[in-house]
């Protein structure tokens, strides 16, 4: 009984890491198969879920195999393995691609759902050189966005950011109100000018109604 549990954790510790064989490659595919997975729940990226199904299938059935290269085998199923890996890279790479292309284009249309949930997928490379980015479009679009996952973290790591955006947000409030205002007045002013001009409209038809009474009663008078 002893044996089988030792087993069975050995069994449970293996099955947590990647596959060796071919790890530098294999790494990358394992890693990220789950955050593509994932890219189902993107509106603009449902039209793939039939290809990221597939694709994951593919990528648990070959994890699978590669466990099974570590307990021995030949060259040949090696090799086998490794071209598998090949194609499967050449997938994540597309979808990698696309993850970097949507985030360049969420950014450039202000599209902030899109914005927040590729930031969020996990699969933007380099994407620390992009703080700054980042954030800049967070300060200035903070009214549509949530404060979750990476902006958040970036949030939670500098307090002088905490206080810039708080400062922005007061100012987004006073630009509103002062924004109100304005229109108020603009509102208010358009008001005063319809009733001036409705006002002598009014006293221009009285006097001519009075005019044509007088004319009338002297036109009468010389019948008389």
């Amino acid at each position: 009984m002893r044996n089988f549990f030792i087993i069975l954790l050995l069994s449970t510790f293996l099955y947590a890491q990647n596959p060796i064989a071919f790890a530098a490659l294999g790494d990358v595919i394992y890693n990220n198969v789950e955050k593509i997975d994932k890219l189902k729940n993107i509106n603009e990226y449902k039209i793939y879920s039939k290809k990221i199904d597939q694709y994951v299938s593919e990528v648990k059935k070959c994890k699978k195999d590669g466990y099974g290269l570590e307990l021995g085998s030949t060259a040949k199923k090696r090799m086998a393995y490794l071209n598998r890996l090949r194609e499967l890279v050449k997938t994540n790479d597309f979808f990698v691609r696309l993850v970097n292309s949507s985030y360049e284009t969420a950014r450039e249309s202000n599209n902030s759902r899109l914005f927040s949930q590729i930031i969020n997928s996990g699969l933007l490379q380099n994407i620390d050189e992009h703080k700054k980015e980042i954030i800049d479009y967070y300060l200035a679009h903070q009214e549509d966005m949530n404060t979750t996952g990476l902006i958040a973290k970036y949030l939670a790591e500098d307090e002088k950011l905490r206080a810039k955006r708080e400062a922005q947000l007061r100012r987004y409030k006073s630009k509103k109100e002062r924004e109100a205002e304005r229109i108020r007045k603009i509102r208010e002013n358009d008001k005063r000018q319809r009733e001036a001009i409705e006002k002598k409209l009014q006293e221009e038809l009285m006097k001519k109604k009075k005019r044509i009474r007088e004319e009338q009663r002297e036109e009468l008078s010389k019948t008389i």
